[in-house]
């Protein structure tokens, strides 16, 4: 099949950042609620669709971080269900597509990696499909698929409460340069959570009143946390690594763990102080995933 460059689609799967994110109490079917203030980085993983024959269907892998994901069976992969996912509620048939996965997040870091790919294929399935489903039925799906679906479906700031399905749009929120690194240390969302102590803790101080400026962020972060970073911690030997490097960067603002992973993000002063701060990470930890971007603002 010849295609033309019309044929082809694409979406972006943004990297989640969890600014700061408080747990409360355990629900009776095991899920933990949380207060948290989520921003969207200009980076993440790449998907895009393009036409197949009918009665085909295929999802190529690739990326530097392709690899992450190789033995994972198609029918458990996020991006292939959420393709059924979307196309069941809509009564069409899910094939006729071929999808291509470029992964540029690392798996199992605390970055929404899974769930961002899960939300840019219901986006960009609704938009090539012409499925109609529109933005709340797109969240009731994504919600069946992962808890952080519908937060990356928006992927704009916001608060999410409940179990992440409760969102919130954040207005006046700054645009800011960050640092994302992750060493090759691997945690899994499940057992973050399981590990996290018992007990409701205080929620989210209030934010700041729009426009907020770098300043007010950053002295409204030193009266938060994540609760999750401890749990990762007795999870995984070196959660806490990536945290602990970026703060001691010379020119770091702000730095904590997102999420529940290994990840971690710092915020700087400028996109040019970011950049610097990540090559001194790449040099002085090889192996280390690290980027520096923007997130963006409100």
């Amino acid at each position: 099949m010849t295609r033309g460059a019309g044929d082809v689609a694409g979406e972006i799967a943004r990297a989640k950042i969890n600014l700061a994110l408080h747990l409360g109490a355990r629900r009776a079917d095991g899920y933990r609620l949380i207060d948290s203030l989520v921003v969207f980085a200009e980076y993440g993983d790449r998907l895009t669709a393009m036409p197949a024959g009918r009665g085909s269907r295929r999802l190529a892998l690739r990326g530097p971080l392709a690899a992450a994901l190789a033995d994972t069976p198609a029918a458990e992969n996020l991006v292939v269900r959420a393709v059924d996912a979307a196309c069941e509620a809509a009564g069409r048939q899910s094939d006729g597509i071929e999808l291509v996965l470029t992964k540029r997040l690392p798996v199992a870091a605390g970055l929404g990696g899974g769930s961002a790919d899960a939300a840019a294929t219901l986006r960009l399935v609704d938009r090539r499909r012409r499925l109609h489903l529109g933005g709340d039925r797109l969240a009731e799906i994504g919600i069946k698929l992962g808890a952080d679906v519908p937060m990356c479906l928006a992927s704009r700031p916001l608060l999410a409460t409940g179990i992440g399905d409760r969102i919130t749009p954040v207005t006046g929120m700054p645009r800011l340069a960050v640092v994302l690194a992750c060493p090759p240390v691997k945690v899994a969302t499940r057992a973050a959570f399981a590990a996290a102590g018992e007990g409701a803790r205080h929620g989210l101080p209030p934010l700041p009143s729009a426009p907020v400026s770098l300043a007010g962020l950053l002295a409204w972060l030193k009266e938060t946390r994540n609760d999750l970073a401890p749990a990762a911690a007795t999870v995984a030997k070196g959660a806490g690594a990536a945290a602990a490097a970026l703060g001691r960067d010379p020119e770091s603002l702000f730095a904590r763990m997102s999420g529940s992973g290994a990840a971690a993000f710092a915020i700087f002063p400028s996109l040019a102080a970011a950049r610097r701060a990540a090559a001194r990470l790449r040099a002085a930890r090889p192996t280390w995933w690290a980027v520096a971007t923007t997130t963006g603002g409100s």
